[in-house]
């Protein structure tokens, strides 16, 4: 009876990338106890909902893994549908939660709230890189009327949640679909036109897109004035406060002063690498840095593996989607970049960002746990090498 349950798990994780189960894990489990150190300054039980969504996100992730990815992409406008569906039901039915300045949720049963935008984010994994490997195969790629679609696919999120007032997530998808569109072969000269024609429309962004509050939060990095700094420079000041203040080795877990204070706001969140600094020091936090960056590298190495183009074209996705939100999250906390609410991925708390995360994760085990004939014969033959070495 315990062979006849354990055999196909045990089955099922044979195939999988193990190393980059493991790291995934390490974080979520590493979110969670900085999140429980920081129930200490709140009554809201952040932790329970973040155990349950890394219980449900690691379920979701085995699930889309099982499927071959080339199924999915086969089946692409389904995950295209639901995603605009989604963003256009926010215009509608959409509600702002405490904490966010958009109206980018929506209210589920028994008291639960959904943010669209973090599933779409998913589906945009999926939709793009098989317009992109689509347009690859018809050696459209290069053409402008190919680029041209491309760039209208990718203004679809970016203009839908821009109106949401979720100016963060619009970035994160014009970052993704730059990554994506460059990793897959998008010539150059396109990326310097876009480059001339954002230069050229910055006065334009400056002051018919931005609002005050957003000006504001971009003009406090370069100004000295105190009523600005007290109003939208504090968080940021306390954070780098925070993080100094656990010098090497930190203060020590469920020990930081400063976070049993709750001095940094909405610290459980955006601002979760404070109680890292705080708690953790120098090391913890390079420690943190070092398993998005095995991560990451798992993911390229998995994108490099894939023996077709959507395979390649998913892993960058999801690569893009997680360095761009580590590395921008990093750059609000630390003073350089304005607070466009991005959250560090796996660590901040939200049960929506961690679910769907898990559903990116099993689309990158599926491309491992899926090979082309191709990448089977590759791997035969390294093996057969590997064996003849060794006898």
């Amino acid at each position: 009876m315990r062979e006849g349950i354990f055999t196909p798990i045990g089955e099922y994780f044979r195939k999988t990338d193990k190393l980059f189960w493991l790291l995934t894990i390490a974080l979520s489990v590493l979110g969670c106890i900085l999140i429980a150190s920081q129930q200490r300054a709140d009554s809201v039980d952040f932790l329970k909902t973040q155990i349950i969504a890394v219980i449900m996100g690691v379920v979701c992730a085995g699930a889309v893994s099982v499927i071959n990815y080339n199924y999915m992409g086969k089946y692409w406008y389904i995950a295209g549908g639901a995603a605009v569906i989604l963003m256009t039901a926010v215009f509608f039915i959409g509600m702002r939660v405490s904490g966010t300045d958009d109206t980018g949720w929506i209210r589920l049963p028994f008291g639960v709230t959904f943010q669209p935008s973090e599933f779409v984010k998913i589906c945009f994994i999926v939709t793009f890189s098989k317009h992109l490997a689509y347009l690859a195969e018809k050696n459209w790629l290069h053409s402008f009327l190919g680029v041209l679609t491309l760039l209208f696919h990718g203004a679809v999120p970016v203009v839908m949640i821009h109106f949401q007032g979720d100016d963060g997530a619009a970035l994160v998808f014009a970052l993704m679909f730059t990554v994506m569109t460059f990793a897959a072969g998008v010539q150059i000269r396109y990326f310097i036109l876009a480059l001339i024609g954002m230069v050229c429309a910055v006065p334009f962004f400056w002051t018919s897109i931005l609002n005050s509050e957003q000006k504001n939060r971009f003009a406090v990095l370069f100004s000295s004035d105190d009523d600005m700094f007290r109003t939208y420079g504090w968080q940021q000041y306390q954070g780098k406060v925070s993080i100094a203040s656990g010098g090497l080795f930190g203060k020590g877990l469920f020990n930081g002063p400063r976070v049993a204070r709750d001095i940094v706001p909405y610290q459980e969140n955006d601002f979760i690498f404070t109680v890292a600094g705080e708690e953790l020091g120098f090391i913890g936090c390079t420690v943190i840095l070092l398993l998005f960056a095995a991560m990451l590298f798992r993911v390229l190495k998995n994108s490099a593996r894939s023996g077709n183009a959507l395979g390649k074209n998913i892993c960058t996705g999801f690569f893009a989607l997680i360095s761009i939100q580590v590395l921008v999250n990093l750059g609000m906390v630390l003073g350089i970049l304005p607070v466009v609410g991005i959250t560090l991925p796996f660590l901040s708390s939200g049960g929506s960002s961690v679910v769907c995360l898990y559903l990116g994760v099993g689309l990158v085990q599926s491309v491992y746990m899926h090979p082309t004939y191709e990448e089977k014969l590759s791997l035969k033959l390294k093996a057969k090498k590997y064996n003849k070495v060794f006898v």
